[in-house]
Formats: structure tokens, C-alpha cells, sequence
């Protein structure tokens, strides 16, 4: 019901709120949003962005679009207008918030409900909304440390960061059972020397091991197999 919702032509759902003052509207807009509304939200605040695009309430209005987007689930319409609002405005006060909610997009674009629910292992899907949600955040860290986001934006980037890893080990595992030792050996590397605060590193180191020792190259097997131990205490 939402998606036929959402797919009606922008313009017809502009036409369809009442013509009131912006200031109007947005108290309506407002009070659809905090009530959980989010496609008649949508509605109002387009109207207002679309009848009033230089108003006092105009930035607002679209950070307001940004959150109900993505409280919708239509994470393609959030990102543009997160992208919109940082091209037109790149020394607002509350691009910190942007950058933020760009991050958490791409986590909620990488997402699949129903396979996660019934407990599908996607880790062999390459994640590249997940490097862009890293990305994202990382970007509100450096350029906002102070940001009220920031030590929420670190929390989220440990998890990006396993899932990252996960993959390259899975990617890795791959490799190794069909007996690509040198790209399983190559894949593991890539997750000591990119994810090395992730939790899959003596995983990793593992798979090196195993490759190394496959491939006859003992040198790179007993030194990997140093760094291992010295993981593992």
C-alpha cells in the first residue's frame, strides 16, 4: 500500500494539499511527521518545497523530507536530497546531520528485511552501499568531531566494518575451496591490512596459513603464523 503510495506522480500528490501559507503547511506537515504519517508528511512537505523553494522554512523542509524518506523506506529519494541540500548549502550548520543520515540510507539501502528475518547469510553479496555508509560517516567524523552524531556515526562504522570483512572472508573462503590458494592468500591479506580492527582478522590470518602452506611458500606461511599467535594472545 505504501509503494502504490509513493509511486503516484509527484505533482499529483503536490496538487492535492490544500493551498495554505507555508507557515500552514508546515505546522501540518509537522504535526504528520511526529504522528508517524510519513507519505502524507512527504506530500505537505513537497508541496511546501515545490510552492515556496526560497522560504525561511525551506532548509528545514528539506531535512524534514530527508528523515520522512527515510522512514519510508525510499532511501534513493532521501540520498538525492541529501545530496541536493549539501551541494547548495556546503557550509550549513547541520551538514553534520546530512552526512549522518546519508550513512544510515545506505546501511537501510544494503538491507533486505525479509532474507534477514528468516536468517539468509548475505555476507557473500558485495556490500557497496556498506562502503558507502562508511564512507559517509566517515566524512562526519573527520570533517564534524564534535558533531552530537559523531560517537553514534563510530558505533555504526565497527559494525560496517565487520560486515566488510565478513565479506572478504567469505570471498576468501571461496577462493581457498576451490583451491585459489594465491587469491584466497591475497583476500585474507586485504583484511589484515584494511579491516585490522575488525573482528575476522585471525580468520583471515588463518586462511593465509592454510594458502601459503598449499602453495609451498613457507616463509609467508611461518610469518603469518607468527602474527596469528601473537593475535590470539
Amino acid at each position: 500500500m505504501l509503494s502504490a503510495c509513493s509511486s503516484k506522480p509527484e505533482q499529483e500528490q503536490i496538487e492535492r494539499v490544500p493551498n495554505k501559507s507555508a507557515q500552514a503547511l508546515y505546522d501540518d506537515a509537522k504535526q504528520t511527521l511526529d504522528s508517524g504519517l510519513y507519505i502524507r508528511a512527504i506530500e505537505l512537505l513537497s508541496a511546501i518545497d515545490s510552492r515556496y523553494p526560497f522560504g525561511p522554512m525551506s532548509k528545514q523542509v528539506q531535512m524534514d523530507l530527508v528523515y520522512a524518506h527515510y522512514q519510508s523506506n525510499n532511501t534513493d529519494k532521501s540520498i538525492a536530497t541529501i545530496d541536493r541540500f549539501i551541494r547548495l548549502n556546503p557550509n550549513h550548520k547541520d551538514l553534520d546531520y546530512m552526512y549522518y543520515m546519508r550513512g544510515l540510507n545506505n546501511i537501510k539501502a544494503d538491507e533486505n528485511a525479509f532474507q534477514e528475518y528468516f536468517g539468509v547469510d548475505r555476507a557473500d553479496r558485495d556490500p557497496i552501499k556498506t562502503r558507502e555508509a562508511y564512507k559517509d560517516l566517515d566524512t562526519l567524523i573527520k570533517k564534524y568531531p564534535t558533531s552530537s552524531y559523531a560517537d553514534e556515526a563510530k558505533k555504526r562504522q565497527v559494525w560496517l566494518l565487520n560486515k566488510m570483512a565478513r565479506y572478504e572472508v567469505k570471498v576468501a573462503n571461496y577462493y581457498y575451496d576451490r583451491q585459489a590458494y594465491l587469491a584466497a592468500a591475497n583476500r585474507g591479506k586485504y583484511v589484515v591490512e584494511h579491516f585490522g580492527q575488525s573482528s575476522y582478522v585471525k580468520e583471515a590470518l588463518e586462511i593465509m596459513v592454510n594458502s601459503y602452506d598449499k602453495l609451498g611458500l613457507s616463509d609467508l606461511r611461518d610469518h603469518s603464523e607468527q602474527i596469528l599467535q601473537a593475535n590470539k594472545n
